[in-house]
């Protein structure tokens, strides 16, 4: 950490208005809450080891043969489709090889590499390099080596720590035991494992500092001191120069300590009220932009280049689905309001109708989630149904003309309607629709969602 104290930014932002920390603030805080709630999962993963959601130690795969059910709160909005994998990857020392298996015909996979400002920055699977088998090396910001005999690809992170999440495909309940063979054959290995050399030197132990919850996020000033213990794992990028001098005017910077109880009255509260400035904007976003269909999760989740320093963008989507997928890898039609612009409530009943030929086009697969407000985490339900997907659509009843409508609701639609029923919380929820690895249809626009229609 550098030696700044907290009593130099204190007085340094005194000569600024109040107002104009109050803006810094806000910008700061649309910049960094990916990288803020991130770490907050980052760290249950990987650091908190008495932890509910701890998986393995940096540098180790960890895999969930199983899907996400309610019980998983750490992220939000998960999918309930693909059991997961996950390592958690630290490259101070030296780059990790992530190896594959052959995977079969008509399996989707996909290992997605998420970095710590929540860029989708690569991907290795079904779509992105074939079903074959293959060993890829990730290397960090300062590794300057070659590519190692056996690696098909190098691929690059800009940040020091980042996140591999795999989804490998399961057909129904009883694929589960040839999800686990493929999932033994993932391999995570440093480089000097994989070459079978002596390891380097190890970085330095880092203090981690104990991220915040979810909801302090919103308005805790100790956002800021995280925010600047990440930053040292991020080296600037050259965009961001100008941007990172106009956020040290209120103290935010890599490795700064930012100790809020130094701070005037009034600093604290232009700080307060620019994070709660940031917030109110992000729901006017959402409200105006995703709920009426001119933004969609395509336009928020990719590369750095793709999101162009568009950090609101990049905040939302964190926000209402953190570690969402670029389009090309998966799209996110999402149902926050029906046809009428009406908030969904469990209160109603709603019916989602796919007409002939219009099921969502697919290379992979498409599903169907239902997620509880305000947590955005799966409903518990009687059925333990949490979705509908393709893999199902032969227990589903068509229509008279060979279409097929869902019913989108609390209670029961009778039993003849059953086995098309989503169910529902009796109070707000959002339906999330997945179409992994989507055909051109999909992404031009040709094809649209339906509209979730509010039954009489």
């Amino acid at each position: 950490m550098s030696r700044q104290s907290p009593i130099s930014i204190a007085a340094h932002a005194a000569t600024l208005s109040a107002q104009e920390v109050r803006a810094i603030a806000k910008e700061a805080t649309i910049y960094g809450f990916p990288l803020v709630d991130n770490y907050r999962i980052q760290y249950s993963y990987f650091v908190d080891r008495g932890g509910p959601e701890f998986k393995a130690n940096w540098n180790t795969l960890f895999n969930n043969a199983r899907v996400y059910t309610p019980d998983d709160k750490a992220i939000q909005s998960p999918n309930s489709d693909t059991p997961y994998s996950y390592a958690g990857v630290d490259l101070r020392t030296e780059p990790v090889v992530f190896t594959v298996p052959v995977m079969e015909k008509g399996r989707y996979y996909s290992l997605q590499f998420i970095d710590m400002y929540t860029f989708d920055f690569a991907y290795v699977g079904s779509r992105a390099t074939g079903n074959g088998a293959g060993s890829y090396l990730l290397a960090g910001p300062k590794w300057k080596g070659t590519t190692p005999k056996g690696v098909k690809a190098v691929i690059r992170s800009e940040t020091e720590f980042a996140f591999v999440l795999y989804r490998t495909q399961l057909f129904n309940p009883a694929d589960i035991e040839n999800v686990k063979t493929i999932q033994a054959g993932y391999k995570v290995q440093t480089l000097s494992q994989f070459l079978g050399t002596p390891a380097p030197a190890a970085a330095p132990a880092v203090n981690f500092v104990k991220p915040l919850m979810a909801e302090q996020e919103r308005t805790s000033l100790q956002f800021f001191n995280v925010l600047n213990f990440i930053l040292q794992f991020c080296p600037t990028h050259p965009s961001e120069t100008a941007l990172m001098a106009r956020f040290a005017k209120i103290g935010v910077g890599a490795g700064k300590p930012f100790d809020a109880g130094a701070l005037s009255p009034d600093m604290r509260k232009a700080l307060e009220d620019g994070m709660a400035d940031a917030f109110k904007a992000a729901d006017e976003y959402k409200a105006t932009q995703i709920d009426t269909g001119k933004r969609t999760s395509g336009d928020n989740f990719g590369t750095r280049a793709f999101l162009n320093n568009d950090y609101m963008s990049r905040m939302s989507a964190a926000a209402l689905g953190i570690y969402g997928n670029a389009k090309q890898e998966a799209m996110y039609p999402a149902y926050f309001v029906d046809a009428g612009k009406q908030k969904l409530d469990g209160s109603n009943r709603y019916t989602l109708r796919f007409a002939p030929g219009q099921l969502p086009p697919v290379n992979a697969f498409w599903s169907l989630t239902m997620y509880e407000l305000p947590a955005s985490l799966l409903y518990a339900n009687p059925l333990n149904r949490y979705l509908i997907n393709s893999p199902i659509l032969p227990n589903l009843k068509r229509d008279a003309d060979g279409g097929i409508t869902l019913y989108v609701q609390n209670e029961s639609p009778g039993a003849d309607k059953e086995a098309n029923w989503l169910p529902t919380p009796k109070g707000p929820f959002l339906v999330a629709m997945r179409l992994y690895w989507p055909k051109p249809e999909a992404l031009s626009g040709k094809w649209k969602a339906p509209p979730l229609m509010r039954a009489s």
